[in-house]
């Protein structure tokens, strides 16, 4: 997920778009220790896309802080 694509989410779909890719994040994880993961750099986008959100977030939380 690109950060032009989240910044275009409103501001109370984040919080929902942040638990669904923790939830992924722990599935592939899960699937890594049972051998069923097949791609293992998904865990890897998995964390960047969650770090993308939780920035968005936070610049947004600095943007309504200010005004």
């Amino acid at each position: 997920m690109k950060a032009s694509e989240l910044r275009a989410l409103p501001i109370e779909e984040l919080p929902a778009v942040a638990k669904r890719i923790e939830r992924d994040i722990f599935d592939s994880r899960m699937k890594n220790h049972t051998n069923r993961l097949d791609d293992t750099s998904n865990i890897r986008k998995s964390k960047r896309d969650l770090a993308r959100v939780l920035t968005v977030m936070a610049q947004r939380a600095a943007e309504a802080a200010k005004k």
